[in-house]
Formats: C-alpha cells, structure tokens, sequence
C-alpha cells in the first residue's frame, strides 16, 4: 500500500488525480492520463514543469526513477495547442500604446513625508515606498475617486509576486459547447461535463481597458449635436481618434476623438436604424493613413424641456437607467468587433477599447455626454447569442434559456434580500448595472485641432437637411498653404497628418494636383445646379469632359478596371 500514490495533471481544462504506483511505467501512466483526459495516445505531451520542460515520455522507467512523488503536479498541452496558462504569446502584435505601457516603471512614487519618515534621503520606509499601480487605497483617495483599476495595472496585479504571473491566464468567457466530444450524442441529445460551458456569476469589472474619453474640442461634438437641433430625431456616429496615456491613472489609457463619422442610417424622435454602408471600408482606409482608427460610437438620447432657453430632459439617472439593455448589447456587438489584441491570452484578443459615448440630458438639463464600456462578461453573452433586452423594462436584460437548437449556461447575479443578506439571483431578469462600465468624458482646456480648417466641409449622409457633399472636392486656405480634400490619399494624406507644410507644397506640384486643376478648369466654372449627381453625390461630367475625367477615387485609389466607379458611378478613365 506504501507504494500507492496520487498525481495531479493540470490541462488547459481544469486538473485531475491519476491514482498510481511507485513502480509504474511512465508508458503505462501516460495510457492512464490519455483515458482520463479522452485523448489518443499521440494527441497530448506532459512536462514536469509549467514551461514546457522536463517532458515524461512514454517509456519503460517507472515514476520512482523519474523523480515524480505522490502529489507531485504534471502538465498536459494538447497537441497543436497555442498557448497555456501564463505562456506570453510573443507573435500577437498589441496596439502600440500597450506595447508603450507595458515598457513603463508604472509605479506610484511618493515623497519624503516630513513628519513620518525618520530615515536619511536615500532611504525609504513603508510611508514613502513606491505604490504599485493597482492599490486600491491610492486609487480611491484620488480626486473624484478611482472605482476601476486600468488594464495594464490589472496585469501587473496578475504578473507581479513571486511566481512573476506563472499562474495567470486571461481566459476569454465562452458560453457555447465544446465541441469534438465523442462520448455521447451532440445537443440536445446529450452534454457532458467535459463539454458544457460553466455557469456564469456575474461581477463588477475591476478593471477597464479605457479610462478615459476625450473630445479634441467642442466643435467635433457641436458639429454632431446640429442633426438633433435642426430636426429633433436622434443620431448616431463613429468616433476615430486614437488612443494615448492617461496620466490622471497608473498606466491608464485614454480615447482621443479627432473626428466623427456619421453613417447611413434611419433615425426618428425616439428610435436609431443602421443601413449598410457601402463606403466603411474606404472610411476607415483613408483615417488609417491619417493616423486615426475607430475607437468608439456615439448617440444621442435628447428630449427638449424648453426650447427658449434651450434645456433637454434629465432622463438618465440612478432612478431609471444609464444604458438600456440593447444598448448594452449593441455596446457589446461593437466591442466584441473590435477586440484588443493580447500578447497573454491564449485566443490573441482580451477585452476590448471600443467605448460608447451617449450625449443625454444631465442634472443641470444642459447636454451631457456620458461614456461606457460594457465588461467582458457582457460581451461573451452578446457573442454568444445569450442576452436579450427585455420590452417593457429598458433597465433590464434576460439571460435565454435553453432550448433544442441552443444550450445556454445558467447566468446569475449577486444582490441583496430585504434582510442585508448577499442572495444569488437567476439572471432572468437582469439589471444591467452589473454590465456596465462607466468612463469619464471630457473636453481638453486647450482646444486641440487635429484638422483645421476655417471653411466647414458637408458632413456626410445628411441630405435630410438639404446639406449634400457637393462636386466641390476640394478647399483652399486663404494662403492656399494647406489642402483640405473630400478624398485625400498617399502623400497628402501624410502633409495632413504630420501638418507639414513642405509635403503640401510638394504634392501641389504633382500629377495629381495638375489633374485636378485641369479638371477644375473645365467644370469648374459651371454652377453647381448644372451638374448632375451620381448614386453617391457624386458630380456627372459634361460630355466635353468626359474623356479625361476620373473621380479622385479612380485616379488616386488604383482600383481594379471595371465599367464604373463604386464610389461615384462614373465610367472609368
């Protein structure tokens, strides 16, 4: 009986007891684990070390030779399997403000306390030591306070100690069943513990990947708020700026908003519906060589309380919701396309940084805007296909429940009965309080311009107002020093980015500005009710025109020869 004895071998699963003997065979202890875990023989590898050292292979030695004791633990990867629990995966490339914080000191450094610090100048003691970015004390003494820690001090939380993160996993949420389990017939026929998703408790994120949202300026925001002012009907928009160090909070993040785009869409007094937009990919191609990228949405919620001196309602509050649950949702389709990339987690993404921006009635009844993330718990349930927003409850999601074409693990929530005690709930219904994430919005004291320009350029799809983006592709400076284009590409598009003017100059004396000149120069003088417009806006081109003549999109963006233009439904050049 001395020589029974227990092993433990963790996989990326979860962690058994294979009962064995001192005088087993490692060939004959590894059939044993191929049985527990349901793999062939070939399908796994076990390591003495989490590293990936120290491989036990199938061989005669018994364990007692292989140095391997009663409660020693093992390591099983799957064949062919990408990552394990605490493993960096150095070909994930993060945005470059991770790679940047993850490079930084990131602590918390303080002074010499007068009064409490009794040691020379170069000493330090436990009232003037250096703070790690997650402590909760700093961070809630802060002001306003700091309820949620940033991303990048959570992994250092996750990473620091002894172990150096040894242990650590970001483990991305999964609702869905496991799939190759050959054991039973697959759902609804049968499920087994290996293959059903666990049930999900919610909690409050600690930690966010934003922490902080900010407005270049107050014409970006104004510009956007003109569509309700002049119709009453609600809007919404994509946010593109880019992301930087948020120096209010150890190692924070924060969205910079340079721009907003305004997609097609179908909006009333009380509802929003998005139409497909066959120019997004070109949009987001041209802000990329801008330098900008899609870093959240923004809508409206506004009701006018007195026109005359212009207040809105105050109708998010405490009392009624902050985000209804199909905001939340939509919240989380977003986010769930813009995943963050990770270097520490096994699927390459974890979380992500696209926020929400709702411009809404605040206490005072002027224009707030107020901005949110949803956590990754929500984001699982939207990606999933779990989550439904409930119709007479705006606060309110409901988790599915299962069915022959779904299985949907049990989700629930922690709240408090009439008596103080700590109560778990089922999840139908569910506040969505515990989804959601707040994000301060703010607007800088200097006003910061990534584009500047003293002519207003048409916002796009607002033809409801009679504003069209008219065959005017292009604006002066009154010191025509700086060109501001409907469709700016390759080298101006740098002199834009970098403002540098020589570039500028450099492309006015190119191919393409002779082009345009030459084209300006025929239809230039014709008034704009004498052109026509294609599908798009786009202007037709008079007949003596038409052999020299190709949209900027043509002649810059070097698309494949066909009949006509996507862009401007014109013939190709």
């Amino acid at each position: 009986m001395a020589d029974n004895i227990i092993i433990r071998v963790q996989s990326p699963d979860g962690m058994k007891k294979i009962p064995s003997t001192k005088r087993e065979t490692a060939a004959a202890f590894l059939k044993k684990v191929a049985k527990e875990f349901g793999f062939n023989t070939n399908g796994f590898s076990v390591y003495l070390n989490r590293n990936k050292t120290g491989e036990i292979i199938s061989q005669n030695k018994t364990l007692s030779l292989l140095k391997i004791k009663h409660g020693d633990m093992l390591f099983l990867f799957p064949s062919g399997s990408p990552s394990s629990s605490g493993e960096v995966m150095d070909t994930v490339e993060e945005d470059e403000i991770d790679q940047y914080l993850a490079k930084q000191d990131g602590k918390i450094y303080r002074n010499k306390d007068p009064q409490l610090c009794r040691h020379g100048a170069l000493g330090k003691c436990v009232h003037c030591v250096p703070l790690e970015p997650f402590d909760e004390d700093y961070l809630n003494h802060l002001d306003p306070p700091v309820k949620h820690m940033s991303f990048h001090a959570y992994l250092r939380k996750l990473t620091g100690g002894a172990d150096k993160g040894k242990f650590a996993a970001l483990e991305n949420i999964s609702c869905k069943i496991k799939s190759g389990c050959e054991g039973h017939p697959p759902w609804p026929e049968g499920i087994c513990t290996k293959c059903q998703p666990s049930a999900i408790t919610l909690n409050r994120q600690k930690y966010r990947h934003v922490d902080n949202i900010m407005f270049e300026n107050h014409t970006i925001a104004d510009r956007f708020l003109d569509f309700w002012r002049k119709t009453g009907s609600q809007r919404m928009g994509y946010l593109y700026g880019r992301f930087t160090e948020h120096k209010d909070i150890p190692l924070g993040i924060r969205a910079e908003v340079a721009a907003i785009y305004e997609p097609p869409q179908n909006a009333t007094q009380n509802s929003l519906e998005l139409i497909d937009d066959p120019k997004a990919a070109a949009v987001d191609e041209i802000a990329a060589k801008l330098g900008l990228y899609k870093v959240g949405w923004i809508f409206t919620d506004l009701l006018s309380e007195d026109t005359r001196i212009g207040t809105v309602r105050y109708t998010r509050n405490k009392d009624s919701y902050y985000l209804s649950a199909e905001e939340c949702i939509t919240a989380g389709y977003f986010q769930n396309l813009h995943s963050n990339p990770c270097r520490l987690s096994r699927d390459s993404h974890f979380g992500s940084k696209f926020v929400t921006v709702v411009a809404t009635g605040g206490p005072d009844n002027q224009v707030h805007f107020e901005g949110y993330q949803v956590s990754n718990q929500c984001m699982a349930l939207v990606r999933d296909e779990c989550l439904l927003p409930c119709k007479d409850a705006p606060e309110l999601g409901f988790a599915k429940e299962s069915c022959p074409e779904q299985y949907v693990p049990d989700v629930f929530f922690k709240d408090k009965d009439k008596f103080g005690n700590d109560v778990t709930f089922l999840a139908r219904p569910l506040p969505v309080e515990y989804l959601i994430i707040d994000i301060t919005t703010t607007f800088p004291k200097d006003p910061q311009y990534t584009f500047c320009s003293t002519q207003r350029f048409p916002i796009e799809n607002r033809d409801i107002l009679g504003e069209t983006q008219v065959s005017r592709v292009f604006y002066f400076h009154q010191n025509k020093s700086r060109l501001f284009f409907f469709l700016i590409i390759g080298l101006l598009l740098d002199a834009v980015r970098t403002s540098n003017e020589d570039l500028a100059q450099t492309w006015k004396k190119s191919e393409q500005w002779a082009t345009i000149e030459q084209l300006c120069s025929t239809v230039g003088g014709q008034p704009s009710s004498s052109l026509g417009y294609g599908a798009v806006g786009g202007p037709s081109v008079p007949a003596s025109s038409s052999a020299m003549w190709s949209c900027l999109h043509c002649t810059f963006m070097n698309q494949p020869g066909t009949e006509h233009c996507e862009m401007c439904s014109l013939p190709r050049s």
